[in-house]
């Protein structure tokens, strides 16, 4: 909390007038051009490592980087309140789904432990199962990695099927008017990885591959 406070303190002392004009700017209404889905850890932040800004993105952030599928009853409407908002009320055009490793989710799905005291914990983890179930069937991304890194890419790949069961998601992307990406963030590298399902990769986003994933969105 210490870090915290002295932070906010920072923040104001340093804040340029460029930026003090950005979110005068920001403060009559936001335009992101994509939902960023990405997990709780606090390891991960999507704005540091995609340099992005204030106002860029719309960030949906939960254990395990989870959506549930579409279901005429909601349950958990949380995230699908946010998939929702981010297609009806900000139009975006793109939804990046974003795994990590050594995420603490995937492990607990692989252990198949779960503290009886944190029963809506073991009730979200259920939309990461299919992806356990996946990797225990033999069916792997990346074999040289530990079986919960493995189940967290197979996640990303889950989760965007999940999102395309929602009928307005897909209505957008057969308009093409809305693409889904799987990207994987390696804490103990800093590299990001976007997938490409032609290789059935996750490949790192270096220079080339920007370029095209660029010319892929045209």
């Amino acid at each position: 909390m210490k870090k915290l406070i002295h932070g906010i303190v920072d923040f104001r002392k340093n804040l340029t007038e460029e930026s003090r004009a950005l979110f005068a700017k920001l403060a009559l209404g936001q335009k992101p051009d994509a939902l960023f889905i990405a997990c709780s850890d606090s390891r991960v932040v999507p704005n540091l490592f995609a340099s992005t800004n204030p106002g860029d993105v719309f960030v949906l952030r939960n254990v395990g980087n989870l959506m549930p599928p579409f279901s005429a009853s909601p349950g958990d409407a949380s995230a699908s309140a946010a998939l929702e908002f981010s297609i009806f009320s900000l139009n975006v055009s793109d939804i990046i789904v974003c795994g990590h490793s050594e995420c603490g989710a995937m492990q607990m799905l692989a252990q198949g432990t779960y503290d009886s005291s944190c029963p809506h914990l073991q009730a979200w983890l259920q939309y990461g199962t299919e992806s356990l179930n996946k990797v225990r069937q033999g069916f792997t991304i990346d074999p040289s990695l530990s079986e919960h890194n493995q189940i967290s890419q197979i996640n990303v790949l889950q989760q965007i099927d999940h999102i395309k069961s929602y009928p307005f998601v897909q209505e957008r992307i057969e308009k093409n008017k809305l693409h889904i990406h799987g990207w994987w963030f390696d804490i103990a590298h800093a590299d990001v990885y976007c997938y490409e399902q032609s290789l059935n990769q996750f490949v790192l986003i270096d220079e080339n591959e920007a370029k095209l994933i660029l010319e892929r969105l045209g």
